[in-house]
């Protein structure tokens, strides 16, 4: 009897140990339940609110301040930029600073830089003050550029020196005294250079020659050797024929000269008067042409420069000018120059890009340094073309490096003018008026 009474006693208390647990389960599981939500006052409106509601987008479906891949608010929100210029309230067009790489990485980005269906624009830029002297210590802010009188944003800025590729073109058809100053100063180029720079030599009296046969290395041994196949007696300067057997016309019918262009008295016929002199050959298209030729296979990150040592005159080439500017806009080659002989009388040492006087009407040089974003010298004596030879590398090699992208189509095959200004006052600024798009910087 005592046992089943104690196995009757141990099941009941196992029974009410087992209806305890499953209200205690049932305790804890009701209250889980969250509450209902206190009524709470409407937040008052704010046109610069940061909520999830916004004036012309609607709700989200994220509380404010997610951070989340799939807000799109946390994605287009800019990262601040320690590198903001001071008047960003003021410039709408360069809301932000360019990419300005470190000292010594500028060519390297300049040649790298990611361009998507766009047409990016490298300047080369000058600036001189009113002594002729470079400026350095601008900035980005300090420099606009228009674009068919569009102000366009700089994506990129540097101030490093790019390696040059240059090609010198020497005239041959100066006259004996002008060409032995020319032939003495034709040493002093190696000196302007670096080893990093490389050289290609041509020279033109009637049509244009490649002395060096391709570029060669600035501090070669080849480079001087080169150069002394350039070196010509030069010519002789004509005078009219007033008497003799060469005066007048030899060749007559009836008379009368045949060509009555050419008697003198004109086609009445008649003695005195003068024996019109036939005009010289200069062909300085196209020797520029054929020097533009060989730059243009030269690789990105390097300038590419035709340095001209001549009077400026052009007469007998095949080429005409707006042709050979035309490639030279397109192919971003500058041209630079040292005026010599006659076309250097007016003037010596620096010209100044806004005015010059007594410009003859075939002294194409001029125009084509203007156009290009080069610079001329004007030199009579040896000492002075020397100088110019390292003054003008100088200049090449030490410019501020500016680029944008376009907002004209990619090709269109139109000419684009450029203006690049500069605000400080009593500053020359000298880069290209214009360029033609390229192929290869369309991406």
């Amino acid at each position: 009897m005592k046992l089943g009474f104690t196995a009757i006693a141990l099941a009941a208390l196992l029974s009410s140990s087992t209806i305890l647990s499953q209200a205690a389960l049932a305790q804890q599981q009701q209250s889980a339940v969250p509450d209902a939500p206190v009524p709470q006052a409407p937040q008052p409106f704010s046109a610069d609110t940061n909520g999830p509601i916004t004036p012309g987008k609607g709700a989200g479906d994220e509380q404010p301040g997610a951070n989340s891949s799939s807000n799109p608010q946390a994605q287009q929100q800019p990262e601040p930029s320690s590198q903001a210029p001071a008047n960003q309230g003021e410039d709408k067009v360069q809301a932000a600073p360019p990419e300005m790489p470190a000292t010594g990485e500028g060519v390297e980005k300049a040649t790298t830089i990611i361009r998507l269906h766009v047409n990016f624009v490298e300047i080369p830029v000058t600036v001189k003050d009113s002594k002729g002297k470079l400026v350095a210590g601008l900035t980005f802010r300090d420099f606009k550029v228009y674009e068919n009188n569009t102000r366009e944003p700089l994506a990129f800025f540097t101030t490093d020196s790019f390696p040059l590729s240059i090609a010198f073109v020497v005239d041959q058809s100066l006259t004996s005294d002008v060409m032995a100053k020319v032939n003495n100063s034709l040493g002093a180029i190696q000196g302007a250079l670096t080893p990093y720079d490389e050289v290609a030599v041509f020279s033109y009296n009637n049509g244009a020659q490649n002395r060096s046969g391709g570029f060669t290395g600035a501090q070669s041994a080849r480079l001087p050797y080169v150069l002394s196949m350039t070196k010509e007696t030069g010519s002789e300067m004509l005078v009219p024929i007033n008497d003799g057997p060469f005066a007048n016309c030899n060749v007559r019918q009836n008379g009368n000269c045949v060509d009555p262009n050419l008697q003198a008295g004109g086609s009445a016929g008649g003695s005195g008067g003068w024996t019109p002199i036939p005009k010289d050959i200069h062909t300085l298209n196209d020797a520029v042409l054929a020097a533009a030729k060989e730059l243009s296979t030269r690789p990105k990150g390097r300038r590419r420069i035709i340095y001209v040592i001549s009077d400026g005159k052009e007469y007998g080439s095949k080429a005409s000018y707006k042709e050979v500017l035309r490639y030279l806009e397109t192919n971003k080659i500058a041209v630079y120059g040292t005026l010599v002989g006659d076309s250097a009388r007016w003037g010596e040492g620096r010209l100044s890009r806004l005015h010059l006087p007594f410009t003859m009407y075939d002294n194409l040089l001029a125009k084509y340094t203007l156009a290009t974003g080069g610079t001329l010298d004007s030199e009579r004596s040896l000492n002075g073309i020397q100088k110019s030879y390292a003054s003008i590398a100088d200049e090449a090699r030490n410019q501020y490096t500016l680029g944008y992208y376009s907002h004209l189509p990619i090709l269109d095959g139109k000419f684009r003018k450029i203006d690049v200004r500069v605000d400080r006052p009593g500053l020359e600024v000298i880069a290209k008026t214009g360029y033609y798009p390229a192929a290869e910087d369309s991406h």
